[in-house]
C-alpha cells in the first residue's frame, strides 16, 4: 500500500494506492472518504461535492454518521443516565424533511488529527458544541487500510470517565460507472426487514424474510435490516463490489433512491432511533468498542 498527500476539490486529502484500487480520504472534512477507484473509474456516488458537504453537511462517498446513524425519532432522549435536548437550529443539527435530526453531528468536522499512515483520532469532548447534542466525552479513532479492498474500522474509547451510548454507522454511496441502474444485480443475504413507520423510524415490529436477490431494474429500497448473513453485493458491467460487515454491524440500511445511478449499504452499531428508543448499546468507562466494515472490489 502506498500513501500520499494530495487535494480533493481544493481540500487537503490522503490517497491510498494498492494495485487497481485507490482510496482517498479528507481529514478536514469528517475523515469523509471521497473516493474509491477501480482501475481508475469511480465507485463511490459524489453527489453534491465536498463543498456541499462541508456547507450543508449534504452526504456523498463514505460519511461517517455519529453519534446516531439515520434520523431520530424527535429532538430529546435519554441516554446512560443524561436527558438531552436538541437544539433544532444549531448549525450542527441536519434535520430531514419531517424534522427529524438526521446523521448525527460530525459532519465535515474539522477537529480530526492524523496519527499514522491513514489513522485519525477525534476528541469528541474537547469540543463543547458537540457535548451540547451528545454529553459523553470520550475518544473516536478511524484506521483505515487498502488491499484488495477497503477497510474501515472506527472504535470509541470511553477515556474520559464517561458512559457512551454506541448507535453510529457508515453511509457509502455506491455507483457501477458506466453501467446503467436498471442492469444492476444486487445480492443481499439479510433475513430479517424491520418496520418502519411513514417517516422511517422502526416501529419495533420485525419480518423474518429470504435474501434478496436480482437485478435492481426500477426498485428502489430506503429499508432497514437485521440478521446480516454475508456479503451485500453490487454487480455488474463485469465489476462486483462487496461490502462485508465485519465486525460491530448487526444493522444495515440498504438506500436505493429513485432515479439516481447510486446504492447504498449501511453498516449500522444499531438501528435508526436507538438513542431515543433505549436500545442503543453502552460502552462503560474505561472500556472501548470497535467495529469493522470492507468494501472489496472484483
Amino acid at each position: 500500500m502506498a500513501i500520499e498527500e494530495t487535494t480533493r476539490e481544493g481540500y487537503p486529502a490522503v490517497r491510498l494506492t494498492n494495485g487497481d484500487l485507490a482510496a482517498t480520504f479528507v481529514p478536514q472534512l469528517g475523515m469523509i472518504g471521497a473516493s474509491l477507484e477501480h482501475e481508475g473509474e469511480e465507485l463511490l456516488g459524489q453527489r453534491n461535492g465536498l463543498a456541499s458537504y462541508e456547507a450543508k453537511g449534504s452526504t456523498m462517498g463514505i460519511p461517517l454518521l455519529y453519534p446516531w446513524a439515520n434520523r431520530l425519532a424527535g429532538l430529546e432522549y435519554e441516554a446512560a443516565g443524561k436527558s438531552v435536548t436538541l437544539d433544532p437550529d444549531s448549525p450542527r443539527i441536519r434535520l430531514d424533511p419531517n424534522g427529524l435530526p438526521i446523521h448525527g453531528v460530525l459532519a465535515a468536522n474539522p477537529k480530526w488529527e492524523i496519527t499514522g499512515d491513514l489513522a485519525a483520532r477525534l476528541d469528541f469532548g474537547a469540543q463543547p458544541e458537540l457535548l451540547e447534542a451528545f454529553p459523553f466525552p470520550h475518544e473516536i479513532r478511524m484506521e483505515v487500510e487498502l488491499d484488495d479492498g477497503l477497510r474501515i474500522t472506527t472504535t470509541v474509547d470511553a477515556n474520559a470517565g464517561s458512559p457512551v451510548p454506541v448507535s453510529f454507522g457508515f453511509h457509502p454511496y455506491l455507483t457501477l460507472p458506466n453501467v446503467p441502474r436498471e442492469e444492476w444485480h444486487v445480492e443481499l443475504p439479510l433475513t430479517e426487514h424491520l418496520e418502519l413507520d411513514d417517516k422511517g423510524i422502526p416501529t419495533g415490529e420485525a419480518t423474518k424474510i429470504d435474501p434478496i436477490e436480482g437485478a435492481l431494474g426500477e426498485r428502489t429500497f430506503d429499508d432497514a435490516y437485521t440478521g446480516v448473513a454475508g456479503d451485500l453485493v453490487l454487480d455488474g458491467g463485469g465489476r462486483r463490489i462487496a461490502v462485508s460487515f465485519e465486525s460491530g454491524y448487526p444493522y444495515a440500511q440498504v438506500y436505493a433512491p429513485e432515479g439516481q445511478a447510486l446504492i447504498c449499504f449501511e453498516p449500522m452499531t444499531g438501528p435508526t432511533n436507538a438513542l431515543v428508543a433505549g436500545t442503543a448499546p453502552v460502552v462503560e468507562p474505561g472500556e472501548r468498542l470497535s467495529a469493522s466494515f470492507r468494501i472489496a472490489v472484483t
